[in-house]
């Protein structure tokens, strides 16, 4: 249990306390004060490990599949002892271009906090430092370290929604550029950053519902008071998911824009094609012509026929030039 157990203390009236170092007993002692509550933070358990949790804190056996399972929507789900709340932080990687979500599963009792972690995009050590240093607001209960945790893991979603912006107006840059070339490599970064985007809507646009039920409806084992603070998270994650269904929307615009400059340079290239094409007919038909074995053909006795046939085509082929020239064909 010390692997997957990252952290396990007592708060009592906002400060840390020392405590029994079997989360059973350090339970019972947060109970039985009942000013006080246990935060336990864990990491990856198996089925195994996580029963005696689960034996403990009567914890709900569907919440507990969906903890140890993972691979959860954003939710809220209310049960008689607990209250199940599923978040999923995102990390980008600028070397990659790769965002990658975790999953990080919150327990809120009458007394207790446990938290489930999956994957590296949710560490939650960051959060518990800032709220030992913030008595006033750890004093509120599991409530306070609820409200912590959706502050940090929404707020990292508007960072990470910055970061696809500025790759996003590179990328358009790109496309839009005069010389821009490479097309195929750019129709192909265009399709992994929609899919970059999507991944990051999967985590956002869930999220809104929970987010208000917590802000405007009465949650048990929620503190009343703490609304104010959940519409501001709720705040936050619109304005997220606003970045969000912007990116989408400005990447759809950028391809379609690059397919329309694909189709535009391709005509381009057809009507240089043609062009060259319509000014070598002219010789090759006239070539073709004074081919054919006859006798009696136009200026075949004529001893400057074949200069004057040469400039015949070279005239054509000239005057060919310069209409298409004028047209912008060449």
């Amino acid at each position: 249990m010390r692997r997957v157990i990252v952290d396990c203390a007592i708060y009592r009236n906002g400060r840390r306390t020392e405590g029994p170092a079997d989360f059973s007993d350090a339970l019972a002692e947060a109970r039985a004060t009942g000013d006080a509550f246990l935060w336990v933070g864990m990491y990856e358990p198996t089925e195994k490990e996580f029963e005696h949790v689960r034996t403990e804190f009567g914890l709900h056996p569907l919440a507990v599949e969906d903890a140890l399972t993972a691979h959860q929507r954003p939710k809220l789900e209310v049960y008689d002892d607990s209250l199940f709340v599923v978040l999923k932080p995102v990390l980008y990687d600028d070397h990659t271009d790769i965002v990658t979500s975790g999953e990080l599963m919150v327990f809120i009792g009458d007394s207790f906090v446990v938290t489930v972690r999956h994957g590296e995009g949710a560490a939650l050590a960051a959060v518990r430092r800032r709220l030992e240093h913030e008595p006033n607001v750890l004093k509120h209960g599991p409530t306070a370290v609820l409200y912590a945790v959706s502050d940090a893991v929404v707020d990292h979603y508007i960072d990470v929604a910055a970061e696809l912006q500025a790759d996003l107006e590179e990328l358009e840059a790109e496309v839009f550029a005069p010389n821009a070339s490479d097309t195929k490599n750019t129709a192909s970064r265009i399709y992994a950053f929609k899919r970059q985007v999507l991944e990051f809507r999967r985590a956002t646009s869930p999220l809104l519902q929970p987010m208000n039920r917590l802000a405007f409806g009465n949650v048990p084992f929620v503190h009343e008071h703490a609304q104010p603070f959940f519409r501001d998270v709720a705040d936050h994650l619109t304005k997220a998911n606003e970045y969000v269904e912007g990116l989408d929307r400005l990447l759809s615009d950028a391809l379609a824009a690059h397919l329309a400059q694909m189709g535009v340079r391709q005509n381009d290239d057809m009507r240089k094609i043609s062009a060259w094409a319509a000014m070598a007919a002219v010789p090759t038909m006239v070539a073709g012509i004074y081919g054919m074995n006859f006798e009696h053909m136009p200026e075949l006795g004529w001893g400057l026929g074949y200069p004057g046939v040469v400039l015949v085509m070279a005239g054509a082929c000239l005057g060919l030039h310069r209409m298409f020239k004028r047209r912008g064909w060449l």
